[in-house]
């Protein structure tokens, strides 16, 4: 039975979601990383918001992982690089608090734009200060938006209700997305220059590290209001307090500090400067909804591989994943045929799909062929981590894809290019393709040679030249070293042209046989493959 840990407080609903799909679920609150690291290698699952720290260290001990998932959107606590490298999917639930949060900056807004938190201790003290608190209206203001997604597109909505004209930055927001949204998109600089309101809804990442700098922040108007209920480190804390001081920002309202839990700051006590202990998420509906769905999406994953929300991994539906997973097992072996005969590693990978496979969800079919190729030289690669440690090794990828296929309902074909060596300079191309026939995963086509044949858990691959009386001893040769023959399959350029047996068989021939085989003049490559 699967097991799933539960590192941090969810909704007991959320654990009810686990039993009901038969996962046996711990919870264990408060764990130390070292007494997380004794017992995770138990888990197929860990569900976590953010209090529970999934580091490398605890990925690393992590023997039957398959997945982790955060109850929220941020995945600060979560060193994805190296789940992908392990090949564990990280999944958040990036629509579960979205209003939550929408709401929040919102009413950090207006909390700012009308010194509502001071207005209101100097009131309970007994002051009654109503001629010291003269605060701004926000209709008809301009709204500068950084990050126009999910969270961001909600506070834009929001924004226009209030009578504001909303200016966008986002490199990911489309002309067509912006309109839909009925906002202006604009490059950074111009909404400096133009936003009364600055709210930012963007990930920490390199690119978003510090982007309101104090360079960046001196370009805004005087008598900006700030919000930040995104992520701690996208604005320069120093540079805040000290345009509070001078009175060039009228107020500033964040949820979110570069240091948590924020005990001391730089910012607290500054003029109409408001601060909240990053509630963005915090309320009872947010709450409820991010456990009921990283329940869900964790036993959609662990029970039927279906993929929802992933950060390393395509995604796949529930209804998707059965009509995918032959597709990715021919995937796979056609990935790890191509990868154990491209001996000197290789350049570049092109993959062609022809037929009705070419209209369904082609990437986690990619992944599956990627791990099949990157495991014949790299070991334990998955689909998870096969495309990450393609794309790190500066191999180039290419997909092409046609509606139609001359012979089979789908074809799937790999052409790896492979490095040179002293016998081939430029290196060479190897192709293979295959299809599913009676569902049954089949090759179809190698170097260009038509041929059908099985994936035999043990292949012996000849590619030699077509001269009479060669198969015959090669079934000699097979037979004195006891190697019984289970399929045998052939296909031909030519009479007398290059040739390509490929031969199932029920043991692996010694070496010598290996060898004496390779040795024969009519030989120009064999080889032992496992599937």
């Amino acid at each position: 039975m699967p097991k799933v840990l539960i590192g941090d407080t969810l909704s007991p609903a959320a654990v009810e979601i686990f039993k009901a799909r038969g996962i046996e679920t711990d919870i264990k609150v408060g764990l130390s990383k070292e007494d997380l690291i004794k017992i995770i290698p138990e888990y197929d699952g860990l569900a976590v918001r953010s209090a529970c720290k999934p580091d490398a260290d605890v990925i690393a001990a992590a023997t039957r992982l398959k997945v982790i998932g955060r109850a929220g959107i941020g995945v600060d606590n979560i060193d994805i690089k190296a789940a992908t490298a392990k090949g564990v999917v990280v999944m958040n639930t990036p629509f579960g608090n979205a209003i939550t949060t929408a709401e929040h900056a919102i009413a950090m807004m207006f909390a700012a734009a009308r010194q509502i938190p001071a207005a209101n201790a100097d009131t309970q003290a007994g002051k009654w200060p109503k001629s010291g608190y003269m605060g701004v209206e926000v209709s008809f203001k301009t709204l500068g938006l950084i990050g126009a997604g999910n969270i961001g597109s909600r506070v834009a909505e929001r924004a226009i209700g209030l009578k504001m004209k909303v200016v966008a930055y986002d490199p990911f927001l489309t002309a067509e997305r912006a309109i839909e949204l009925g906002v202006e998109k604009v490059e950074l600089d111009e909404l400096l220059k133009r936003a009364d309101v600055i709210t930012l809804h963007v990930p920490l990442t390199d690119q978003t590290r510090n982007i309101l700098s104090r360079e960046s922040l001196l370009k805004t108007k005087k008598g900006l209001i700030l919000v930040n209920c995104a992520r701690g480190g996208l604005v320069d804390e120093e540079a805040v307090a000290e345009l509070l001081e001078s009175g060039h920002l009228a107020g500033a309202a964040f949820d979110v500090f570069a240091v948590e839990p924020a005990k001391e700051n730089i910012l607290f006590g500054k003029k109409n400067f408001v601060a909240t202990p990053h509630l963005g998420a915090s309320t009872n509906e947010a709450q409820e909804n991010v456990a009921l769905q990283v329940a869900e999406q964790m036993a959609d994953y662990i029970l039927t591989g279906a993929v929802t929300n992933a950060l390393n991994m395509p995604s796949v539906t529930a209804e998707e994943a059965p009509r995918l997973k032959p597709f990715a097992a021919l995937a796979e072996k056609l990935g790890s045929f191509a990868g154990q005969i491209s001996d000197y590693g290789y350049e570049e990978v092109v993959i062609e799909y022809e037929g009705e496979v070419s209209e369904l969800n082609r990437k986690p079919i990619t992944a599956a062929l990627l791990a099949g190729l990157l495991r014949a030289s790299r070991g334990d690669v998955n689909m998870v981590s096969a495309p990450a440690i393609l794309a790190e090794s500066g191999v180039k990828l290419t997909e092409t894809k046609t509606e139609t296929s001359p012979v089979y309902d789908s074809l799937i074909r790999i052409k790896v290019k492979t490095k040179a060596t002293k016998n081939s300079p430029e290196g060479g191309w190897r192709t293979l393709a295959g299809a599913l026939i009676a569902g049954k995963p089949r090759i179809v086509e190698v170097k260009g040679m038509a041929l059908e044949g099985d994936f035999s858990p043990v292949t012996l691959y000849v590619n030699n030249i077509d001269k009479p009386g060669f198969i015959g001893a090669l079934g000699l040769m097979l037979g004195e070293a006891k190697v019984n023959i289970a399929t045998f399959h052939l296909g031909r350029q030519e009479a007398g042209g290059e040739a390509i047996a490929l031969i199932g068989i029920d043991s692996t021939p010694p070496a010598e046989i290996m060898e004496k085989l390779n040795s024969l003049p009519q030989v120009r490559y064999a080889k032992v493959l496992s599937f």
